[in-house]
């Protein structure tokens, strides 16, 4: 199949592209504050972090930015498929002496001088793969129980199955609910999406009693006084520090007393405590109130579009970029158990950050057929 660079209808969104370069910006700025510490113990080198995110987080998404949004999007209508596959089997690899395990998870890879998390890049290609399935409209799937529900949800069992195992229960859930979307404005019935979500509950529910730290992330939540010497307790007892020290206007920006020697994954999953720390509330609430912005963003842009295809990719890319973002900071404001899922655009991650600018390049792309 050719590649197609279609001459575009307009200039992309603006408004969009300013809101990825302001978060984008900004989270590589936090992430300077955020791991000088940690740096210059594990690496004797203050910008180690920073750096590494420059070289394979912006180097990669960059290039991957530039290509998605030049590349004419229904192009992965063709390829969705193969890529899911491909993909899901990099998923399995991480269960070889290919896979790399760090902090308790197997969620790496090792490809010669390359360490990447395959979990990752199915935030790309799980949801073109359902834009792609929905998006033929001749045949109706998203209300047909056996040629649309049990399809799509044997697929997402495989892939939620691979994840739990890495574990990467986090990503599967943000999977789920970003498709539970783009299945619904697909044309799905309601009771579709019940049986959907009642199955995803019982397995949830089964996953938390039957394994320790999940239980305890769930003990931690509701009794955080009683629990507080655990893992989990210390580590939202110590997010929560971070971002009460802050206060209304924060205590300046590389000044936070709380970083590498006592907030666990202060580069990743918890740098949004460091900000509130910083920035205070007003810093925190601006940040939030940008991935909002930038979510409803994209779903304006859903609204304009006339492709159906395009309307799922974006609707999924949407969800997946809003979901993320708030999952990451009510979880480290103890407003939902705590998860392990990044900051879009701003956690430490080169895997992350390239999808995300990847994906920020296709709806650029997009953007432009309006």
């Amino acid at each position: 199949m050719a590649i197609k660079f279609r001459k575009a209808g307009h200039a992309p969104d603006y408004i969009f592209l300013a809101l990825i370069f302001v978060i984008s910006v900004f989270g590589l700025v936090m992430l300077t504050s955020a791991s000088s510490e940690l740096g210059k113990v594990n690496f004797d080198n203050t910008y180690y972090y920073v750096e590494h995110q420059i070289i394979y987080g912006f180097g990669i998404g960059i290039a991957g930015f530039i290509a998605a949004s030049f590349l004419y999007y229904r192009a992965y209508q063709k390829l969705a498929l193969l890529l899911l596959v491909l993909n899901i089997i990099l998923l399995a690899l991480v269960f070889t002496d290919f896979g790399h395990t760090a902090g308790g998870a197997g969620r790496w890879l090792n490809i010669g001088p390359i360490t990447f998390q395959p979990s990752e890049i199915l935030k790309l290609t799980y949801i073109m793969y359902l834009a792609a399935w929905l998006g033929n409209t001749s045949k109706g799937r998203g209300k047909n129980f056996f040629e649309g529900f049990v399809p799509l949800a044997i697929v997402s069992a495989v892939i939620a199955g691979l994840l739990v195992a890495q574990p990467s229960t986090s990503t599967v859930a943000i999977l789920l609910a970003a498709g539970a979307a783009v299945y619904f404005v697909g044309g799905a019935r309601w009771k579709y999406i019940a049986i959907g979500g009642l199955l995803g509950a019982v397995a949830l529910a089964a996953l938390i009693f039957l394994t320790p730290y999940r239980l305890s992330r769930i003990v931690s939540f509701f009794n955080p006084a009683e629990n507080s010497e655990s893992t989990t307790g210390f580590h939202i007892g110590e997010a929560l520090n971070s971002i009460g020290s802050g206060g209304v206007f924060g205590l300046g920006y590389g000044k936070s007393p709380i970083k590498a020697a006592r907030l666990p994954a202060s580069v990743n999953d918890s740098i949004f405590a460091i900000i509130a720390s910083e920035f205070g509330f007003v810093g925190a609430g601006l940040l939030a109130a940008l991935f909002c912005f930038l979510t409803l963003r994209i779903f304006w842009i859903a609204k304009n579009l006339r492709d159906r295809f395009g309307q799922y990719l974006l609707i999924g890319f949407g969800c997946i970029m809003g979901i993320q973002a708030f999952v990451n900071m009510a979880a480290i404001s103890s407003l939902i158990p705590l998860t392990g899922v990044p900051l879009p655009f701003i956690s430490y991650g080169g895997t992350a950050l390239a999808v995300f600018l990847t994906m920020a390049g296709i709806i650029t792309n997009i953007s432009k057929y309006t």
